[in-house]
């Protein structure tokens, strides 16, 4: 369907394919501030640094896609499905900032096996968003994206289960009030990272079906 793309109407995806690079970026540097908080607390604030880094990029290219939407006539997808891609795109990764931001500030000192399980599976989903973004300039490609998505969904819901189990065990065994609160507020962040993967999964599911 999209072999004969115009240079300004084929730019859409590499900016898509820019930002889910920077997604997975993202995402592999929260992990990372996540095992050096359990191995080595001083690297926290630069990986919090480094991940702010990396939303600024992601800022600008979800502003040059939008401004590039205002003055393209004929647009590879819908109007409203390129600007519903790109914005919850960059949710995931104001999301990761914030996750980031609160260890920093709160000054999280430990995490719960939950919440570092939480943050791998935060990190799978960005990989696959990435593979699904990566597959969509061709509709050639659908199974492929549709299948990716399908492992993105199965994430998401590995993520709820994690959230649940971390928060019972939380509140059965957790005695200072502090890291409980710090501890529920991280849990409800990393999960709702993989929230925003499934958003976008379903919206590139949704191209494709429409498009196929």
């Amino acid at each position: 369907m999209f072999s004969k793309l115009m240079p300004q109407e084929g730019k859409f995806f590499d900016l898509f394919n820019a930002h889910a690079e920077l997604i997975v970026k993202g995402g592999r540097e929260l992990g990372a501030l996540v095992d050096d908080l359990v191995d080595n607390k001083d690297g926290v604030a630069d990986h919090a640094k480094a991940i702010d880094e990396i939303e600024t990029q992601a800022d600008k290219i979800t502003h040059d896609t939008l401004a590039l939407l205002h003055t393209t006539f004929n647009t590879p997808l819908d109007r409203d499905e390129i600007h519903k891609l790109i914005t919850n795109l960059d949710d995931i990764l104001d999301l990761i900032q914030d996750v980031a931001q609160s260890i920093y500030l709160y000054d999280v000192r430990r995490l719960t096996q939950e919440a570092c399980h939480l943050s791998d599976i935060c990190v799978s989903c960005c990989e696959r968003v990435r593979s699904a973004v990566l597959l969509l300039n061709s509709m050639d490609n659908g199974p492929a994206i549709l299948k990716t998505c399908e492992e993105i969904d199965r994430l998401e819901s590995d993520a709820d289960r994690a959230m649940r189990t971390g928060m019972a065990k939380l509140f059965r065994e957790e005695q200072d009030p502090r890291q409980l609160i710090k501890l529920k507020e991280l849990y409800e962040l990393l999960e709702l990272i993989t929230d925003r993967c499934e958003d976008v999964a379903n919206i590139i599911e949704g191209i494709v079906l429409e498009n196929s």
